[in-house]
C-alpha cells in the first residue's frame, strides 16, 4: 500500500524538477502537475486493463500491472474462483438431488405459484401422460382434468390426497394413482403421484375374503341352528332325527374343511420354502390320491366315473410330501366335483423331454370358459358358486395348489374349454425329481441322472 503513494509522490518530484531546470519556479510547478497528471494516467489505463480483463469473464490471470491493481485483480481472481466452485459443488449437488428425485418409484412435479409446471421426472410423466419438455410452464389444470383433481386443487385442503385413474387405465388392468399436493416455498408445490393400484386391489381382496368367509361360515351355522332348533323343540322320530343329525353333521364337516384349508393357506405363506433334501416315491402319494379321489368319489354318490390312475413308478420328488399331496388330491378332488356321471378322470405323472416332471389331471367334465381362467387360483373364486357348494367345496383348493407349486419351483398349468373338459397339471423343475431304479431285494435306488 505504501508503494502507490510513493509512485504518486516520486512522479510529481520528477515533473517539478524538470520544469525547475526549464523553466524555474514557475515551470516546477507545471513540472508538478504534469507529473501528477502523467501518474493518474498511467494508473487509469493499469485499472482499464483490470476492468477488461473483468469484462471479458475473468479468463485465464488478471493482468500483471504491478501496483495495487495487480493486488486487486489478484484477489478478484480469487474471489472469483472460489465462487466458480461454489456454484459448480451446488450444481452438483442440485445435479444429485435431481437424479434422486428421477429415480424415485413415484410421480414428482414441482409448480409454481401459479400452478404452472417447473419440472417433472419420467415417472410422473409416465403416470400422468405429461411430456417434460413441451409441458413446461403448463398450468396443471389444464393437464390433469379429473374433476376430482380439479376440486381438490381448488379447495386448498391439502392435508390428504385424492385418488383418481390415470390416463393409461382400461378395464382388463385399472390403475389408480394417488396425488397429493405439499406446499413449500412462496407459492410454489410439490405435487407427489403413487401408484395405489396394488394397495386398492390388496383392501378389496381383503374385504372379498372376509365377506367370503363370513358367507361360507355363517350358511353352515343357521342350518346347524335350525336343526338344533328343531331337535330341542319337536318330538321326532328316530328316523327324523338321525336325518337331521346326518345333515347338521354334513354342515359340521363343511365348516371342518373350511377351517382346515384356511390354516393350511397360512401355514404356505408363512413359513420358507421346502428343501430338496427329501426324497419322496410319487407311486406312495400316488397311491394316496387315489385312495383319496374315490372315496370321494363314493362319498358324492359319483362313484361311477371312470377312474384311471398310473402309478407314477420309478420316480421319485423333492419336497414336502404333505403339500404335494394336498395339491395332487386337490386337483383329483376337484376333477370329481365337476366332472359328470359316466365321465373319465385320468391322473397321471410323466416325464417331460426337458427332464422336468408333469403331475397331470384331465377329465371330460364341461370345461371351463376363457374369461375364468385367470382367477380360478383366487381365494373362494367359483365359476359356479351353487354347484361348488353343493358339492362340498371350499373355494380354496386352486389357491391351496398354487402356493404349493410356487413354494416348489412349479408351474401351474390349466388347459380347459367350454364342452372338451379340463387338464390341470403341475409341472415341477428337473432339481426335483429323479428316476428310481430297482435295487437288488426289491429296494429302489436313485439313478444319477433325472432325465427321462
Amino acid at each position: 500500500m505504501t508503494g502507490r503513494p510513493l509512485a504518486f509522490v516520486l512522479c510529481q518530484a520528477v515533473g517539478a524538477a524538470l520544469g525547475g531546470w526549464l523553466s524555474g519556479e514557475r515551470g516546477a510547478l507545471v513540472g508538478a502537475l504534469a507529473g501528477s497528471l502523467a501518474w493518474w494516467l498511467l494508473d487509469l489505463v493499469r485499472g482499464m486493463r483490470l476492468l477488461r480483463w473483468l469484462r471479458d469473464g475473468a479468463e485465464g490471470d488478471p493482468p500483471r500491472t504491478g501496483g495495487l491493481w495487480t493486488e486487486i485483480g489478484d484477489r478478484l481472481r480469487r474471489a472469483l474462483r472460489q465462487r466458480e466452485r461454489t456454484a459448480q459443488e451446488s450444481g452438483e449437488r442440485l445435479q444429485a438431488f435431481l437424479s434422486a428425485i428421477q429415480a424415485s418409484p413415484n410421480g414428482v412435479i414441482l409448480l409454481d405459484a401459479e400452478g404452472r409446471i417447473e419440472w417433472c421426472n419420467q415417472t410422473a410423466a409416465a403416470q400422468l401422460g405429461i411430456d417434460p419438455e413441451r409441458d413446461l410452464l403448463q398450468h396443471v389444470g389444464n393437464l390433469l382434468r379429473d374433476p376430482a383433481f380439479a376440486d381438490y386443487h381448488a379447495a386448498g385442503a391439502y392435508g390428504r390426497d385424492v385418488v383418481i385413474t390415470a390416463r393409461d387405465s382400461s378395464p382388463g388392468r385399472p390403475v389408480r394413482l394417488s396425488l397429493q399436493l405439499h406446499p413449500y416455498g412462496q407459492g410454489r408445490k410439490l405435487l407427489l403421484a403413487r401408484d395405489v393400484t396394488a394397495i386398492e386391489q390388496a383392501d378389496a381382496m381383503r374385504r372379498d375374503f372376509v365377506a367370503n368367509v363370513s358367507h361360507e361360515v355363517r350358511t353352515p351355522l343357521t342350518v346347524l341352528a335350525g336343526f338344533i332348533e328343531t331337535l330341542q323343540q319337536l318330538p321326532l322320530g328316530e328316523a327324523d332325527r338321525a336325518r337331521y343329525l346326518g345333515l347338521m353333521a354334513q354342515q359340521a364337516h363343511r365348516m371342518q374343511s373350511l377351517v382346515n384349508d384356511l390354516l393350511t393357506l397360512s401355514r404356505l405363506e408363512g413359513s420358507p420354502p421346502p428343501d430338496t433334501a427329501e426324497w419322496t416315491a410319487v407311486e406312495a402319494l400316488m397311491a394316496q390320491c387315489e385312495q383319496d379321489t374315490r372315496s370321494l368319489s363314493a362319498v358324492v354318490g359319483k362313484d361311477s366315473h371312470e377312474l384311471a390312475f398310473d402309478p407314477g413308478a420309478g420316480m421319485e420328488v423333492a419336497g414336502s410330501a404333505p403339500e404335494l399331496l394336498s395339491a395332487m388330491s386337490n386337483l383329483a378332488s376337484n376333477a370329481v366335483r365337476y366332472t359328470p356321471v359316466g365321465g373319465r378322470i385320468d391322473v397321471r405323472w410323466q416325464w417331460l423331454p426337458d427332464g422336468r416332471a408333469e403331475f397331470s389331471v384331465r377329465d371330460t367334465g364341461p370345461g371351463i370358459p376363457p374369461e375364468h381362467l385367470p382367477r380360478l387360483t383366487e381365494r373362494f373364486y367359483r365359476v359356479d358358486r351353487s354347484r361348488s357348494r353343493e358339492t362340498g367345496g371350499t373355494g380354496l383348493g386352486l389357491a391351496i395348489v398354487k402356493h404349493v407349486a410356487q413354494r416348489h419351483g412349479a408351474e401351474l398349468r390349466i388347459d380347459s374349454r367350454p364342452g372338451a373338459g379340463s387338464t390341470f397339471a403341475i409341472v415341477l423343475p428337473a432339481a426335483r425329481v429323479r428316476r428310481v431304479t430297482p435295487a437288488p431285494g426289491g429296494a429302489s435306488a436313485p439313478r444319477a441322472t433325472a432325465t427321462p
